[in-house]
C-alpha cells in the first residue's frame, strides 16, 4: 500500500445552508448557518511526513521538533517537543510525545505508517483525552506497518445559539479544544500520518457518567476510552459522557441535544447511568419515576432518528460483604433499567451483573488493582494514598470494555461484525489479572478524583 498516495478531495454538500466559520472565546470554530443559500465545502486530507528521504511538496514535511502553533496549525504539544527525535527514517520516540493538528469538528480516519530499518518497534497511540486507539503494536526490525483507526473530533457548539454547558474542569480537556491530539508511547519510529475526513461511518454515541467518559488524565480510566481500540474503521466512538452527571444533568447540559443534532439512521446510542441518579433527592427522583422516564426519552431520541439504542446498567462499586460477596449499592436502579429495556423492547447489556461476577472472582484484595488505589507518592505531588472504589484505572476500565464487547456479541447486535477479530472473548467469572496486562501510561496526570461516586 502506498501510504503517500494523494486522496481525491472529499466534497461535502451542505444542502440548503451556507457555512461561515468564526471563532468562539475558546478559539473553537463556530459554524453559522444561512439557510437561504447553498454551498459546497471542500475538506482535504492532511498528510504529515517525518521521513526526510521521502520529502515532497505534496504533503507537510515535519523534519524537526517544532512546537505546536495555532497559526501553523500543527506541531509537538504539551511540553514534549524535546522527546521528538529525528533520524533519516522518521520520528523516533521512546517517551510520551504529543503531536497536535488544528482541525474542524468531524470524524476522521487516521493512518500512521510505523517501522524502522534498525530496530523493532512497539507502538501505542492514544487520541484526544486518552482514547486508546492502538495498543502496543509490534513491528519487527526492517518491517513497516500501517495502523488505521477512526477518531471523532468535536467541539461544544450545537448551533448559533446553543452549546453544551461544559464543566469548568472539562474546559481544559483535550476533547474540547480545536485540534486533534495524538499521543505516541513506547519505542517506535513514525514515518508519516494521514488524516482523512470521513463522510460515511457508523457512529457509536456514548451517554454516561465518570465510568464511561474519556478521562483526560492518569491514573483515571473508563470503558468508553478503552473500547475504540477494539473496532474496525467502519465505526467511530463518539463519547459525550461526563463525570458526575445523571440522566437529568446530561440532558440539561445539552449533551443529549448535541447527540440529537448528529445521530443518524444506523448509528448507536449506548446509555449508562445510575451512580449519580441515585443520589438525587425528592419524591419524583426515584428509579421507577424520573430515572425510568428519562431513559425512555433518551431511547426515543435514538429511535426517532433510526438509530439503535442500547441500555447499559451501571458498573458496580467495589464494596464487599464479609462473606466475600459484593454489596449491591445501586438499589432499584439496575432493575428499573431492566424494566425499561423490556417495556421499550431495546437491548440491554447487564454490566451491573458482569462487574459483580468480575469483582467477586478477583476477591477483595485483587479487585483493588482494577481501581484507582495507589499508595502515597506513586505519582509526583501525590502526598496521600488514593483509595477509590468507584473509578477505574486503565486496567479495570479495559476489563469493563471487554465485558461491554461481550454483551454486544451476546445480544447479536449488527455492531458485532465490526469488532476486531483479535478482540478476545470475555468471561467476567474468569477475568484477567493486572500481572498479565500492560499499557503505557500517559505523561499527563492529576491526583484529584473525577466528579461523582
Amino acid at each position: 500500500m502506498n501510504s503517500f498516495r494523494i486522496y481525491t478531495l472529499l466534497l461535502l454538500t451542505i444542502c440548503s445552508s451556507h457555512i461561515v466559520s468564526s471563532m468562539g472565546k475558546d478559539g473553537t470554530e463556530i459554524e453559522k448557518h444561512n439557510t437561504s443559500k447553498k454551498a459546497f465545502t471542500t475538506i482535504q486530507p492532511k498528510i504529515f511526513n517525518f521521513d526526510s528521504s521521502k520529502k515532497s511538496d505534496k504533503f507537510t514535511n515535519v523534519l524537526s521538533a517544532i512546537n505546536y502553533d495555532e497559526n501553523t496549525g500543527y506541531g509537538f504539544d504539551f511540553e514534549t517537543t524535546a522527546n521528538a527525535k529525528f533520524s533519516k527514517s522518521g520520528l523516533n520516540i521512546d517517551k510520551s510525545t504529543y503531536f497536535s493538528i488544528k482541525i474542524p469538528e468531524g470524524n476522521y480516519k487516521v493512518k500512521i505508517t510505523i517501522g524502522d530499518a534498525s530496530k523493532d518497534c512497539n507502538t501505542t497511540v492514544k487520541a484526544e483525552s486518552r482514547r486508546v486507539m492502538l495498543n502496543q503494536l509490534l513491528t519487527k526490525k526492517g518491517k513497516s506497518a500501517i495502523a488505521e483507526f477512526n477518531v471523532n473530533v468535536r467541539n461544544s457548539f450545537i448551533n448559533n445559539s446553543t452549546s453544551i454547558k461544559l464543566k469548568d474542569r472539562e474546559k481544559g480537556d483535550l476533547n474540547w479544544d480545536n485540534k486533534l491530539t495524538l499521543e505516541f508511547l513506547g519505542t517506535t519510529n513514525i514515518q508519516n500520518i494521514e488524516i482523512v475526513p470521513l463522510q460515511k461511518v457508523t457512529s457509536v454515541f456514548l451517554a454516561g457518567d465518570s465510568t464511561v467518559t474519556d478521562q483526560d488524565v492518569e491514573p483515571w480510566g473508563s470503558w468508553g476510552q478503552m473500547i475504540p481500540q477494539f473496532f474496525n474503521t467502519n465505526v467511530v466512538i463518539t463519547n459525550y459522557a461526563c463525570s458526575g452527571l445523571a440522566l437529568s444533568s446530561f440532558k440539561s447540559s445539552n449533551r443529549l441535544e448535541k447527540i440529537k443534532s448528529q445521530i443518524k439512521a444506523g448509528d448507536y446510542l449506548f446509555i449508562e447511568f445510575g451512580h449519580n441518579d441515585e443520589k438525587i433527592k425528592g419524591p419524583e427522583n426515584t428509579a421507577w419515576k424520573s430515572y425510568s422516564d428519562l431513559l425512555v426519552e433518551f431511547i426515543q431520541v435514538a429511535k426517532d432518528k433510526g438509530a439503535f439504542p442500547v441500555l447499559v446498567t451501571p458498573t458496580q462499586r467495589r464494596s464487599f460483604n464479609t462473606d466475600g460477596s459484593l454489596n449491591q449499592t445501586h438499589g432499584d436502579f439496575p432493575n428499573a433499567m431492566r424494566a425499561v429495556a423490556k417495556k421499550m423492547n431495546v437491548p440491554l447489556i447487564d454490566i451491573t451483573q458482569k462487574t459483580t461476577s468480575m469483582y467477586e472472582a478477583w476477591g477483595d484484595d485483587e479487585s483493588r488493582k482494577a481501581f484507582v488505589q495507589y499508595p502515597a507518592n506513586t505519582f509526583p505531588g501525590q502526598t496521600k494514598a488514593l483509595e477509590d472504589n468507584t473509578h477505574f484505572n486503565a486496567f479495570g476500565a479495559n476489563e469493563v470494555a471487554l465485558a461491554v464487547l461481550q454483551g454486544i456479541r451476546e445480544l447479536d447486535l449488527p455492531l458485532k461484525k465490526d469488532i476486531l477479530k483479535q478482540a478476545p472473548n470475555y468471561d467476567p467469572k474468569h477475568p484477567n489479572y493486572i500481572s498479565n496486562w500492560t499499557l503505557p501510561m500517559s505523561s499527563r496526570f492529576e491526583v484529584a478524583k473525577p466528579d461523582g461516586n
